[in-house]
């Protein structure tokens, strides 16, 4: 046995317990393999863990690895922001610290932080700028493999589309909040679609611009099946493309594009509130931040 690995457990992405998502922080790894990094996150059990260790290049202060329990990713949006606040928990990330960087499997990754009183009240991540993807014709193909009806997608006037900050989404829009909940992921259906449009893309996000008096920007649901995880409370990684997505089809005016919310996880019981903040030049995306509270709680320890 090498011994005992303590780490930290939040709740990401609100700002009470046993809401948002869930996230494991191994704050002193050193001496865990790859594989036995994999294994104590599928043994967790959560969407993801991160595992810190001292930097390894110019400009960044950690090295952050990111898992879920089926591998490992270049980077993430809950993970990146739950991280932040494991470590000024520890007092790792001292108070009052404007900034951290942590390097991600996509390279340097700022995150800014915003204070309270001595604690950590809210973090915000740089992502990278959004690549998008052609339109998908295929829209009964997409609306089958999600168990809705064709014209829930077509009926909002844009597209289903990949786009990326990172780590590529499928984003399929929904006319109501209502088609949102209902959906259901078919993976051999996806799998098919998957193979006859020619896209790798294994994670599905859903959402629904419906406004129902709640202030939220955006209704919305992930699938990540391929991922070890069947449904994601909240995805950091999916809110910057959702943001980039939604002013460049104008479900979004500029004026608003710094002020958009997610709302995630209701259907599951963990509901979360993702931030996101578009900035623009002459009508390009020119940076790209998700940012979002975070709640400790608990600790333990994992023997290895």
């Amino acid at each position: 046995m090498k011994g005992s690995y303590r780490y930290l457990h939040l709740d990401v992405f609100t700002d009470r317990a046993f809401g948002g998502n869930q996230l494991a922080v191994f704050t002193s790894p050193l001496g865990l393999s790859t594989d036995e990094m994999q294994a104590i996150t599928r043994e967790m059990n959560f969407s993801e863990c991160t595992f810190v260790f001292e930097p390894e290049s110019a400009g960044t202060d950690h090295r952050v690895r990111i898992f879920t329990p089926g591998k490992e990713l270049p980077m993430a949006g809950h993970p990146t922001i739950g991280t932040a606040f494991a470590l000024a928990e520890d007092g790792i990330v001292s108070p009052g610290r404007a900034r951290v960087v942590f390097g991600e499997g996509v390279g340097p990754v700022p995150v800014d932080l915003v204070w309270e009183g001595g604690r950590l009240s809210f973090a915000w991540m740089t992502q990278l700028r959004p690549a998008f993807g052609e339109p998908l014709a295929a829209i009964e193909a997409v609306a089958a493999a999600l168990g809705v009806e064709t014209a829930a997608i077509r009926s909002t006037g844009v597209p289903v589309q990949e786009v990326s900050c990172g780590v590529p989404f499928l984003m399929v829009p929904l006319a109501t909040r209502a088609a949102v909940d209902a959906a259901s992921l078919d993976r051999a259906g996806l799998d098919r679609l998957r193979r006859a449009v020619g896209t790798g893309t294994a994670e599905v996000f859903l959402f629904s611009t419906e406004q129902t008096g709640d202030l939220v920007t955006a209704y919305s649901r992930m699938f990540a099946p391929w991922l070890g995880v069947a449904e994601d409370p909240a995805t950091g990684a999916a809110s910057g493309p959702l943001g980039s997505y939604l002013v460049r089809h104008g479900l979004v005016p500029p004026s608003s594009a710094d002020r958009i919310v997610s709302l995630q996880g209701v259907k599951m019981g963990r509901p979360s509130l993702v931030h996101i903040a578009i900035d623009l030049a002459d009508g390009e995306i020119t940076r790209v931040r998700v940012g979002g509270r975070s709640v400790l709680v608990g600790e333990g320890a994992i023997r290895v």
